[in-house]
């Protein structure tokens, strides 16, 4: 509900009733800012993952989860769960930030695997990597990976994501959402919420979740692959001319720190392969 005159969406007390549009705007805006503030540490070779593209994707943050959202129609659930899965990760790798080369291969995986394991019928692995930009193959290397940082710890307490949705309607950097019967914080939030926000929750125990409905699998048109993981480079495929994929932004170049980063990556795995060949040839 939009109040017409102070402008603000009025949003449901529990995370379940707001429109899922509302709710990606309120995630999108979180992760903008969260990458904002990853992406000036600098970046080097022991903190590249799986995760990493060499450069950052085009389509911003909030379109590609729009993209998601019409394609998959995942849950609310599997969405706000997204944020604990930041927590729980960051706490187990601690060199791992959310950043522009991150944030959309962390997305398309978290999805993934949160579809698997919250919900009773989900899309298939070949439909999420269209979606999602990326090969069948490499959406697979994700979700082990992904799988195996979270020590396959795939559920939250309702109350969590409740936690995570009331956060993000406070600390919403537009000061255009409310929580009806809830007191609304000041229109400028303040530094401090954002640091709050930036540096993620503290991590919390895991407790199985409720079983959510049956997704929608509309036929997705093929999205510019996402961009290539650290030690390979994906395959693209031309995205599509049409209406309902959004019209890409300029493409970021990598920094000079992070080709700096992955060219040392480079340099230490062929060194590690080469290391035994030149031994045999001695002997």
């Amino acid at each position: 509900m939009e109040s017409s005159t102070s402008g603000k969406v009025e949003l449901p007390t529990a995370f379940e009733e707001t429109h899922i549009d509302h709710l990606v705007d309120l995630i999108a805006d979180m992760l903008d800012r969260l990458m904002a503030h990853n992406d000036r540490i600098p970046l080097s070779p022991e903190s590249l993952t799986r995760f990493h593209s060499r450069s950052a994707p085009s389509i911003s943050v909030l379109d590609y989860l729009k993209r998601i959202v019409k394609f998959t129609n995942v849950e609310k659930s599997c969405l706000l769960i997204t944020l604990h899965y930041i927590d729980q990760i960051c706490a187990r790798m601690p060199l791992f930030t959310l950043s522009s080369l991150t944030c959309h291969r962390f997305i398309i995986a978290s999805i993934t695997v949160s579809s698997k394991g919250l919900c009773d019928t989900f899309c298939t692995n070949n439909l999420y990597a269209k979606v999602g930009g990326i090969s069948v193959t490499e959406l697979n290397i994700l979700e082990r990976e992904f799988l195996s940082v979270i020590d396959w710890r795939l559920m939250c307490t309702r109350d969590v994501l409740q936690e995570y949705y009331i956060n993000l309607v406070r600390t919403n950097s537009t000061g255009r959402f409310a929580i009806t019967g809830v007191e609304s914080p000041s229109d400028s939030i303040s530094s401090d919420s954002d640091a709050e926000m930036e540096s993620g929750a503290s991590s919390r125990p895991s407790s199985p979740a409720g079983v959510l409905r049956h997704p929608s699998t509309r036929d997705a048109p093929p999205l510019s692959t996402i961009a290539a993981s650290a030690d390979s480079t994906a395959a693209t495929s031309p995205a599509t001319s049409n209406t309902a994929t959004p019209t890409p932004e300029p493409a970021r170049r990598p920094t000079i720190e992070q080709n700096m980063a992955f060219a040392a990556l480079q340099q230490s795995r062929t060194s590690t392969i080469e290391g035994p060949k030149k031994r045999k040839r001695e002997h």
